[in-house]
């Protein structure tokens, strides 16, 4: 193929592709040309691309204060006395703190009436305060002192001496079992009704923020689509993803590529791979940005599509839009799975979550974490409101031949579902645009 440039010039296939990744740096394209058959000594020879990460507004010290308010008041509506939260992704978002977890104990405890308190280490408690958005209230403990005695001196001091003491769905058993020996007029519960009741519906902030890594992702994954060349291993196409998320701003990444028959194993498989003519390759990616995550599968085809694959992926777009117009305002969370599947057992797959088929659930919430409460999935009765946010990813897998997987995420807002990144419309376009 040849494609004719201003002033009557014709440029090859491969230079046009070339030139289209290097446009992709400043605005996302939807080129219908496939990826590039680069030789081996031009596969590091790579478009710059740009930080577009520098304008986002991580979230504000008024925000999580807003959150701690919103918690105290379901602690009250569920009768907990106080939290407990280890580092984390609830630390970071209720306290600003990021930390990691060891055989030390930190921990953030917030009381239902009150300031919050951390409980750490001596030796860290320098280092925790300069983590800190807001609060002062830092109890170190020495290596030969019970630290779980801190705990419950916080909750004394904030003039609480029995009830429920809720703990963060993550908290790991050494905690339960300190806090029963050192705070034994307490009982233990979980803390999930209120975690998970400020954590499920997010703000503008946090919705910008996840708009930004889709958005990080999105354009790698069109550095990364036309820069594809045959004999390519995972490894290879997992460095290119990094490298492209990496250089657009984002932090925390993680990549998937699986090619052929390996893409049939929605969480990969350690078959040996090289890209082949032909051949189907499906990549899951994301990244986070100021704590947030995206999350996007793109799947391509090597060379053309036969009818085989073109009709696979072409069945998958339509359930991903299934799964779009489902989710509407007060839905159940599983109508929206339930009627992807109808659709696909109606074509001969499944039935259920058998394959050849879905054998996933068809969404996932998203956050800080890649996955959250709740889930697309049979049976979750939830119902979708403002401010929640899930993956969109409805698959169909058949073993010993490919698989394929569109993943975009969506978000609620007053008017019904809205799209991080809007899915490419066909498999010779397939990369879509930001949302």
């Amino acid at each position: 193929m040849t494609v004719s440039k201003s002033g009557g010039r014709k440029i090859s296939k491969r230079e046009f592709i070339r030139m289209s990744g290097i446009a992709a740096g400043a605005g996302m394209l939807t080129s219908a040309c496939g990826p590039a058959r680069l030789e081996e000594n031009e596969r590091n020879v790579q478009p710059v691309l740009d930080r577009i990460t520098d304008d986002a507004a991580p979230i504000a010290v008024e925000e999580r204060l807003a959150r701690i308010a919103k918690a105290q008041a379901l602690m009250a509506t569920h009768d907990i006395a106080a939290i407990i939260v280890e580092p984390g992704s609830a630390m970071l978002y209720f306290s600003g703190i990021r930390w990691w977890r060891s055989e030390r104990l930190t921990a953030l405890v917030i009381p239902r009436e009150g300031e919050i308190a951390i409980v750490t280490p001596y030796f860290e408690e320098p280092s925790v305060r300069e983590s800190m958005t807001f609060g002062d209230d830092v109890r170190p403990w020495h290596e030969h002192e019970d630290p779980f005695a801190l705990l419950a001196g916080v909750l004394e001091d904030r003039g609480t001496d029995s009830g429920r003491i809720g703990l963060e769905e993550t908290v790991r058993y050494f905690v339960v079992d300190g806090l029963q020996r050192a705070a034994p007029k307490f009982g233990l519960a979980s803390a999930t009704p209120v975690t998970r009741g400020c954590r499920m519906y997010k703000s503008q902030n946090e919705i910008a923020l996840m708009k930004k890594a889709s958005e990080v992702t999105l354009r790698a994954y069109q550095q990364v689509y036309t820069n594809l060349a045959s004999g390519m291993t995972p490894a290879d196409v997992n460095a290119l993803m990094y490298d492209a998320q990496a250089s657009l701003g984002g932090s925390n990444i993680w990549n998937m590529a699986l090619f052929g028959p390996a893409s049939a194993y929605p969480h990969g498989t350690d078959q040996p791979q090289q890209i082949e003519e032909g051949q189907i390759v499906l990549m899951d990616c994301g990244c986070s940005v100021h704590g947030y995550q995206s999350d996007i599968s793109r799947t391509f085809v090597f060379g053309e599509p036969s009818p085989r694959q073109r009709e696979v992926w072409n069945t998958v777009r339509k359930g991903q839009q299934i799964a779009f117009d489902t989710a509407k305002l007060g839905t159940p969370a599983g109508e929206i799975d339930d009627a992807v599947r109808s659709y696909y057992v109606s074509l001969g797959y499944g039935p259920g979550y058998a394959t050849p088929g879905l054998s996933h659930r068809t969404g996932h919430g998203i956050g800080m974490d890649g996955h959250e409460h709740v889930n697309f999935v049979h049976g979750e009765t939830t119902k979708l409101a403002p401010g929640m946010c899930f993956s969109n990813e409805p698959g169909i897998y058949i073993f010993d031949e490919f698989g394929v997987r569109l993943e975009d995420c969506i978000y609620m807002t007053d008017d019904g579902p809205a799209w991080f990144t809007v899915p490419p419309d066909s498999v010779d376009a397939p990369i879509g645009r930001p949302g």
